[in-house]
């Protein structure tokens, strides 16, 4: 299976640990066996998969946020049967799509929008097999997109970082320079400019400008922690004291550098709780931008194996929790109360479309 392997959930341990639950590596397989939970079985026996992107299922961002959705729905109801594959590059995209609808899989979700066109091919070829896939729409009736406005939730914390910076400056960088990695960065971008305007201050933001969507500070990988780290190591001998990177697994070198500053930087997070998935660097993490796709998966994933296959697509906004800003966890104290109000406020402006986000990133139906 292309140098990735299978796994089938087989206790509901998977729940409390994703990354115990990783496949295995080199190529091989794990067997399979029944499955087993808290939860009921409900209906028929139905057979979901998932096709991961690189970086695996462990990777404390989107694959991981990913698979968790797909564990959930396991334990909610038993009589649907998970397993993933994943992907070491996107050579595997096609192959491991296409493996997973040999193996008569129900429905197989595609785990980022870099697997937009894979998507379609099989999903064309395959018409009476069903797909979801997130951060990307296809318009096929058989694909059902999942698609997060996660510059709502970066905008919130744009407005933090530049209201807690003590130097002026904040920065942010992604790991590849696509829709799902720059709506983030400008909607980090947007809320810098927006406290900015609403404080008359002027905190400067390294790695992006929204209004030069071609430019920019990217990593080129969503797993690579050195590149991660001398990218965060150059912002900060330009003096910037928040990063904010949208790289996957790549961010975590961002923790380690702020962690070797002594308390001089801090990071936030994106896609999932940095102090739950990415415990190590808690202590620097001011925040996260979440990205609420484990919620998305599991009611796509239930309402399939129920028989009623979702159409169309979804986004995930600060309205319906799809996005939004985790805990301050070990800031909490840190965090002026008055500076949680107005954090509150912009929340609701950006609801009630008082704020408008301009990013040409955003997911549109």
């Amino acid at each position: 299976m292309n140098r990735s392997a299978r796994v089938t959930v087989a206790v509901a341990a998977c729940v409390l640990t994703i990354a115990a639950c990783g496949s295995k590596s080199n190529g091989t397989s794990s067997s399979s066996s029944s499955a087993s939970g808290g939860g009921t079985a409900t209906g028929a026996a139905f057979k979901a998969c998932m096709v991961l992107d690189v970086g695996g299922v462990d990777d404390r961002s989107f694959n991981q946020s990913a698979w968790k959705g797909m564990t959930d729905a396991h334990t909610a109801n038993t009589a649907i049967n998970i397993s993933y594959v994943s992907s070491s590059s996107q050579n595997d995209y096609t192959p491991n799509l296409n493996a997973e609808i040999k193996n008569g899989c129900q429905t197989t979700v595609a785990v980022g929008g870099q697997m937009t066109d894979a998507v379609k091919a099989a999903a064309t070829a395959n018409p009476t097999v069903k797909f979801g896939i997130i951060d990307s729409v296809t318009g096929q009736p058989n694909v059902y997109g999942m698609q997060f406005n996660t510059a709502q939730g970066a905008f919130v914390g744009g407005y933090l970082a530049a209201a807690m910076t003590k130097t002026g400056k904040v920065a942010t960088y992604g790991g590849l320079n696509i829709p799902p990695v720059t709506v983030y960065m400008d909607g980090f971008w947007e809320g810098v400019q927006y406290y900015n305007q609403q404080k008359g201050k002027s905190v400067t933001v390294l790695g992006w400008n929204e209004k030069n969507q071609k430019a920019g500070t990217f990593a080129q990988s969503f797993t690579d922690q050195n590149k991660g780290r001398s990218i965060s190591q150059a912002f900060i001998q330009q003096g910037a004291d928040i990063i904010f990177p949208v790289a996957g697994g790549t961010g975590l070198g961002s923790g380690a550098a702020a962690q070797a500053s002594g308390g001089k930087v801090s990071v936030i997070w994106v896609d999932t709780d940095g102090c739950v998935s990415a415990p190590q660097y808690c202590s620097v993490f001011l925040t996260s931008v979440v990205k609420n796709i484990s919620a998305a998966v599991t009611e796509y994933v239930s309402a399939a194996a129920s028989g009623t296959f979702p159409t169309g697509s979804s986004i995930g906004t600060l309205s319906n929790e799809g996005t939004g800003i985790a805990p301050f966890h070990t800031f909490a104290s840190k965090v002026p109360a008055d500076l949680q109000t107005e954090l509150n406020q912009v929340k609701a402006d950006i609801i009630s479309g008082k704020i408008t986000i301009t990013s040409p990133s955003q997911p549109k139906s």
